[in-house]
């Protein structure tokens, strides 16, 4: 340290830097310290991988009833979807034909169940981690 104690001032100033601790001096009940801080225990553990479980906020997704030239039958579309590819919006467009007993379809990047079938798109989508948003009327 080049013949300076912890005391005095490297700046090149005249006189001593006062001591920041030195008011810690008088309070006597402190608890003590660790022995070597590098032996102290971890702070807290690792976070967990998030790896194999699902994903719950995966984004809002509108969910929209149509009848324009459709001849009159209305269609329920799901649309919006991002980060999510074709093969997923199979398997999607596949349990709510299941859940619902009616055909579909996955047309332009939209899911398209057929009949008014709002609330059961909803339930599906919302358990599979998204935020559907009924839009329309």
């Amino acid at each position: 340290m080049n013949g300076m104690n912890g005391n005095e001032s490297t700046g090149g100033g005249t006189g001593r830097t006062p001591d920041p601790f030195a008011a810690l001096a008088g309070l006597g009940n402190l608890p003590a310290g660790p022995d070597d801080p590098r032996h102290a225990a971890p702070a807290s553990p690792p976070p967990a991988s998030r790896r194999g479980e699902k994903n719950l906020n995966r984004g809002r997704v509108d969910i929209v009833r149509q009848t324009a030239h459709r001849g009159g039958k209305a269609v329920t579309v799901a649309k919006n979807f991002t980060g999510i590819g074709l093969a997923e919006k199979q398997e999607l467009a596949k349990a709510m034909q299941k859940a619902c007993g009616t055909g579909g379809t996955v047309k332009d990047g939209c899911i398209e169940i057929q009949g008014d079938r709002r609330e059961e798109m909803k339930r599906i989508l919302t358990a599979a981690g998204f935020k559907p948003v009924i839009a329309g009327g």
